[in-house]
This record gives C-alpha cells, structure tokens and sequence, in this order.
C-alpha cells in the first residue's frame, strides 16, 4: 500500500472506507518498545528501500521510533534479523550472508560485481 510518503510498503495499512479513518505501520504497532506511529514517520523510513532491495522470506524488521534528544524531533532505528538461522543481519539491503551463501545463483552473480570492481 502507498504511504503518506508516496512509497510503496507492504506494513503500512489505512482504511478510510465507510467513515473510518485508520492508518498505521504495523511494524511500529508490534514494537512495544516504540513510541507510537505518526504519518510523518514514513519520510524517513528506510523500510520500502529494504524491501526493494532484499525480498527474503526469512527476514524480520523491527522498527523502532524514540525521542530526540530533549524531546525534539524522532528518531528512527530499523534492526533486522534472520529467523532461519537466528541471527541479526548487519546490512539489510544485502540480506543474511548464511542465507545467501546458501543461493547457487547468487554467487555467479557476486563474482561478476568483483571482477568489474577490479577493472
């Protein structure tokens, strides 16, 4: 669904039908630890861009909104981990390494990018 930031992310939800007027990250919803949602939170998320990046199956997003320091302005932290083999992911983007050493195809095309990073 679009976000008030005109991206596309599959966690944010709204529903406006027949006079309701629901909207929500449901990934900052499941996050006791955050403050709570506000649709200018979706500026600044870097959720759409992972998920563009790196479609796996097996990895799980927490994001969590905190203050500023004295309270000015948010703070926005996404973490990522992997549930098959229940390690946190340092880079998002590129996914879990044990997953993706585990992809055939994707070494082909990890050798590729090396060669032209070396011409």
């Amino acid at each position: 669904m679009r976000t008030p930031a005109g991206k596309e992310c599959r966690h944010y939800h709204e529903d406006f039908h027949r006079g309701r007027n629901i909207q929500e990250c449901r990934l900052i919803k499941a996050n006791p630890e955050s403050l709570r949602w506000r649709p200018v939170d979706c500026s600044n998320c870097p959720v759409p861009e992972i998920l563009n990046a790196n479609a796996s199956q097996y990895m799980e997003l927490v994001v969590t909104v905190k203050p500023r320091f004295l309270g000015l302005g948010r703070n926005l932290t996404v973490t990522a981990s992997c549930v098959k083999h229940r390690i946190p992911i340092e880079d998002p983007f590129t996914g879990c390494d044990q997953c993706n050493a585990e992809r055939p195809g994707l070494d082909v095309f990890r050798q590729a990018l090396e060669r032209e990073d070396d011409d």
